[in-house]
């Protein structure tokens, strides 16, 4: 859409110089001057398309657990299958076809002898496979070229109905499936090609089918109206390629660039153009195609006359209605890769590009303007301001009989889908743009050549860089803030098939390419997604501030928690401590009372945990001494804690009476003529064993006899405070 001038002064030498410079770069005529080539190793290394295929087949096929490479595709392991299609190696050397891929999905009741002979019976052995297939219902998407059925539509081939009629699985219920068989040609348009032999299909001959004609015009009609197009974005722009723009052409700042007749004249120019009534017509076409399949489960059979251009336009679109995978970016890779890559549409002949033959196709035709003249304002318009009737040579087209903007007409249907359901695609308007602009700049080798077999045989994958791998590193590059991504994207909203009305289906101008060269300030509509794509920045960036004061309070919490905890078994270990405390008051003056009750007077002083004693009643008992120890390696709420009574033999006593003495006095169960009733003792058994024996009632120790108290041994018997007498 866009045409750049080269103006040069009067007798200016250097013109014819630069104006065979500019043939020779922008239309080489061999396929290794071009760009891809000349530029030498690109860093963008192309991954093998063959492996890709397959990979998109084992998806289709529901074959997920497989992973294609090399070395199945050298040793043909290929060849797996489903309950109803299989994959087929029967082209794998390209000899059956040279412009379908090496590998193809057919039913699986057919055999590879079979399709030999069925291949035949199509124009240029493009016979029907599978290019889509639902794995719920059974219901296919195949592809073909045109019967060869001749002028009196009476030729048939059984291995031909054999296998379309494979394409129709049964249904749950028993019942045969039906199948649509749709020629994208209008009705007459197929009947001519009747004349070479060529023709369409009698739904007699095809069990339980229905022809469908879509009336798509073919590549001619498309060329040309593509070039009207261009024609009347440059007279009703905002600045042409004269540089005039349409306000003030004819003197006058007038809209349209006259007077208001002309706004009439210029609309019915974009009508008379005829291209957006054919993208409607392909979208139409799809949906009608996609509706089929989705609602009825039907099977749908397309083609067109060699079955690479109209049959590659409604065949993937109809795919990227019905299948979501399609709409994300791995998605769209696969779809074209499979659908215009593999299955042959000749990119070289209908962009323009030089073959591998070396004699490429005939270049542009830059008008020479005489050296005296000034340049034209435009070559296709008088000074009224409307068009005249000139043949396509004279503008600026191509000479080729076979140059279509079919693919590019193709990316503006999926534009279309993507202006009418915002929310289904992944990849924006944005990336519709720069993917266009990078297959038509030949930096790249995805689109060279008219086949996979032409790619694989002159090597084009190891010598260019790769398209795919170039906008992916844009956007890895970015992050999820690339203008390639759709800021409103949403795979839950339409997680099914689109399946747009016909209503919904008026097309208008894609403002980010047909308007960006024109219609500068017009064709910022990305701009909206531009502030919704900040606006999701910041919402994103809110939203990390908002995980990270989370995380923060969430720790905070944890801390308290923690400290929480830590505090509640600080209580614990002071309740224990308190009761530990209390026990051992109650069992100090359990001691006392027990002393008292031998009828001393107990006086306690002292510091440091040393208790003196004095008894005055007693002249053998000298000192009492209580002592607490500690130990580190016992826990406190276990720490031990004993009292002893300390006493010193007389001289005329030895040490046994003296124990014998104390424990007498002691014992709360002696009379007071000195018999001890054991019956009274609580530790003592009826055969005069004791309960307490390891109480120590008395240990003698060097040179002091004493008396150590079990305090433990008191807790487990639990002595009542009745055993002794109260103050």
């Amino acid at each position: 859409m866009r045409i750049l001038v080269f103006s040069f002064r009067p007798r200016t030498k250097q013109r014819h110089v630069v104006y065979d410079a500019l043939l020779r770069c922008t239309k080489p005529t061999r396929l290794w001057d071009l760009y891809a080539f000349a530029s030498g190793p690109s860093r963008f290394k192309n991954t093998t398309p063959l492996v890709r295929l397959l990979d998109e087949y084992f998806r289709l096929l529901c074959l997920g657990s497989y992973r294609a490479s090399i070395n199945i595709i050298e040793n043909g392991s290929f060849t797996l299958s489903n309950d109803l299609w299989r994959i087929s190696s029967v082209n794998s050397d390209y000899t059956m076809c040279q412009s379908y891929p090496f590998a193809l999905v057919v039913p699986k009741i057919i055999s590879d002898d079979e399709v030999l002979q069925a291949s035949s019976f199509r124009a240029r052995c493009r016979l029907p496979v599978v290019s889509w297939c639902n794995p719920l219902t059974g219901a296919v998407v195949a592809r073909s070229s045109q019967p060869l059925v001749g002028l009196m539509m009476n030729m048939r081939s059984n291995m031909d109905e054999k296998l379309v009629g494979a394409l129709c699985s049964k249904l749950d219920n028993g019942s045969r499936r039906k199948l649509y068989i749709v020629d994208a040609r209008p009705r007459k348009n197929a009947l001519a090609n009747g004349a070479m032999g060529g023709g369409s299909e009698s739904s007699s001959n095809y069990f339980q089918s229905e022809i469908v004609f879509l009336g798509i015009d073919n590549i001619h009609a498309m060329r040309e109206s593509f070039v009207r197009l261009r024609e009347y974005m440059d007279t009703h722009g905002r600045t042409s390629s004269d540089g005039m723009s349409s306000f003030l052409r004819q003197g006058g700042s007038t809209w349209g660039g006259g007077n208001l007749s002309s706004m009439s004249a210029s609309v019915s120019t974009l009508g008379d153009s005829g291209w957006l009534l054919h993208v409607q017509n392909v979208l139409a076409g799809a949906a009608w195609i996609a509706a089929r399949v989705a609602m009825e489960n039907a099977s749908v059979l397309v083609h067109c006359s060699d079955g690479w251009d109209r049959t590659s336009q409604l065949v993937s679109l109809a795919n990227l209605l019905l299948d979501p995978y399609y709409r994300t970016f791995t998605g769209f890779q696969a779809l074209v890769d499979k659908d215009w890559l593999a299955f042959g549409h000749p990119f070289s002949d209908r962009v323009g590009m030089p073959s591998v033959s070396g004699t490429g196709n005939v270049p542009f035709e830059l008008s020479r303007q005489s050296s005296t003249s000034n340049f034209p304002p435009s070559p296709m318009r008088q000074s009224s301001g409307t068009f005249v009737s000139q043949p396509p040579a004279s503008s600026h087209s191509h000479n080729s009989n076979n140059y279509s903007p079919i693919f590019l007409q193709w990316v503006d249907c999926v534009s279309q889908l993507l202006r009418i359901y915002p929310f289904a695609f992944e990849f924006s308007a944005a990336f519709l743009v720069d993917f266009v602009d990078c297959m038509l700049s030949c930096r790249f080798g995805n689109f060279l050549c008219n086949s996979e077999k032409e790619r694989q045989q002159f090597n084009v994958f190891e010598a260019c860089g790769c398209l795919w791998v170039y906008l992916a590193d844009l956007r890895t590059s970015s992050g999820g803030s690339h203008v390639h991504y759709n800021p409103f994207y949403d795979p839950l909203k339409h997680s099914g098939p689109l399946l747009p009305p016909a209503a919904a289906l008026a097309p208008t101008l894609w403002p980010q390419f047909h308007l960006r060269w024109a219609c500068p300030e017009e064709a910022q509509a990305g701009e909206i997604e531009a502030q919704c794509r900040k606006i999701v920045m910041k919402y994103a960036e809110m939203q990390k501030a908002k995980e990270m004061a989370e995380r923060k309070a969430k720790e905070v919490t944890n801390s308290m928690e923690s400290l929480n905890a830590e505090l509640r078994r600080e209580k614990q270990l002071n309740s224990s401590a308190m009761n530990m405390a209390k026990s051992m008051s109650k069992e100090n003056m359990a001691i006392k009372r027990a002393i008292q009750s031998m009828g001393c007077k107990v006086h306690v002083s002292g510091s440091s945990g040393e208790c003196i004693v004095d008894i005055e009643s007693n002249p053998d008992i000298l000192c009492c001494s209580s002592r607490k120890e500690s130990n580190s390696n016992v826990r406190d709420d276990k720490k031990d804690m004993s009292v002893s009574v300390v006493i010193t033999a007389g001289d005329d006593d030895d040490g046994n009476n003296a124990i014998g003495r104390v424990c007498e006095t002691l014992c709360p169960f002696r009379f007071g003529d000195g018999r001890v009733c054991e019956t009274l003792c609580p530790f003592r058994f009826g055969d005069g064993g004791c309960r307490w024996p390891n109480g120590g009632c008395a240990q003698l120790g060097s040179q002091y006899v004493g008396l150590k108290a079990n305090f433990d041994a008191f807790d487990k018997l639990s002595i009542d405070d009745s055993y002794f007498k109260s103050e």
